[in-house]
C-alpha cells in the first residue's frame, strides 16, 4: 500500500501551471478532494499534507527543492517514517506519453527525467511506483522551454478532468493496482 505520494514540480508562482508541475497539480487536487491542508516542513524541504484514503493514512509531499533536487526531500521523508520503496508513489510529467495518457508503473529508470534521477540517487532504489502523466513532446523548439511553459486553457481543463477521473478510483491508485489505473486513461 502506498503511504507517500510525491508530486514533482518547481516552487514559485511562475511555474504553477506549467507542464513540468503536473505532479504538484495532481497532489494539490488530491489534497483538495480529501480536505487535507498543506504546511511547509523545513525538515522535509517541502510542503506536506496528511489525508485518509480508504482505511489508511497517506502523506502527500511537494518538494520545494526544485525538480532536479527532489530526492533530498523524498529521501528525508522516507527515512523519517521508515518507509519501504514499495510505499512510494511519485507523480510526474512524461514527455514520452501523449497529452491525456497516464500510466502507472513500478520500477524502471529515470528516462532522462531529472526529478526521478535525483530520487533514485537519494533513495538508492528505482523500485517505486510512478504515475506518469503524459504531456507529449513539443512539435518544435526545445524541451526545457516546452515543459516550463503553461498549459493552454483547454489543456488545463483536460488535465484537471483527467486528475478527477483518476482520483475517483484513488483507492486503486493507493493499492498500486496497475491494471485498473492503466485502463482508466
Amino acid at each position: 500500500m502506498i503511504r507517500l505520494i510525491v508530486g514533482l514540480g518547481n516552487p514559485g508562482q511562475q511555474y504553477e501551471k506549467t507542464r513540468h508541475n503536473a505532479g504538484f497539480l495532481f497532489v494539490d487536487r488530491l489534497a483538495e478532494l480529501h480536505g487535507a491542508r498543506w504546511s511547509r516542513s523545513a525538515q522535509f524541504q517541502g510542503d506536506v499534507a496528511d489525508c485518509s484514503i480508504g482505511l489508511g493514512r497517506v502523506l502527500l509531499l511537494k518538494p520545494v527543492t526544485f525538480m532536479n533536487r527532489s530526492g533530498a526531500s523524498v529521501g528525508a521523508m522516507m527515512r523519517f517514517y521508515k518507509m519501504d520503496c514499495s510505499e512510494l508513489l511519485v507523480v510526474h510529467d512524461e514527455l514520452e506519453l501523449a497529452e491525456g495518457v497516464v500510466r502507472l508503473k513500478r520500477n524502471g529508470g529515470h528516462a532522462g527525467h531529472n526529478g526521478l534521477r535525483d530520487i533514485i540517487s537519494n533513495t538508492g532504489t528505482k523500485d517505486f511506483f510512478r504515475l506518469r502523466i503524459g504531456i507529449g513532446r513539443p512539435s518544435e523548439g526545445g524541451v526545457a522551454d516546452y515543459v516550463l511553459s503553461g498549459f493552454s486553457n483547454g489543456a488545463m481543463l483536460r488535465f484537471m478532468a483527467l486528475c478527477d477521473m483518476l482520483l475517483k478510483d484513488v483507492e486503486a491508485l493507493v493499492a498500486g493496482d496497475l491494471a485498473r489505473i492503466n485502463s482508466l486513461a
